[in-house]
């Protein structure tokens, strides 16, 4: 079960950077096809709040992966008294 964490973790660490790629390309493709002045300004609105949201997002991806590729999870609390 620790491997797959760590496989998963691998996973989780190379699914961050290839979702803000792939945001990133619909950004521009999307607002690059958007018809001039107002309606290019809002989709590219659009985007941007869509990027601010989902970089975090991607980030925490990547920091959970790391965690688990380094061995953080392999033993988990049985109940909440073993947490602190």
């Amino acid at each position: 079960m620790n491997q797959l964490k760590k496989l998963l973790g691998l996973v989780w660490m190379a699914l961050g950077p290839a979702a803000i790629i792939f945001l990133a390309g619909q950004a521009y493709e999307k607002t690059s096809l958007a018809a001039e002045g107002s309606e290019r300004t809002n989709t590219a609105l659009q985007w941007g709040i869509i990027l601010f949201i989902f970089i975090p997002i991607c980030a925490g991806l990547v920091i959970f992966g790391y965690y688990a590729v380094k061995g953080a999870y392999d033993r988990l609390p049985a109940d909440s008294g073993e947490a602190s």
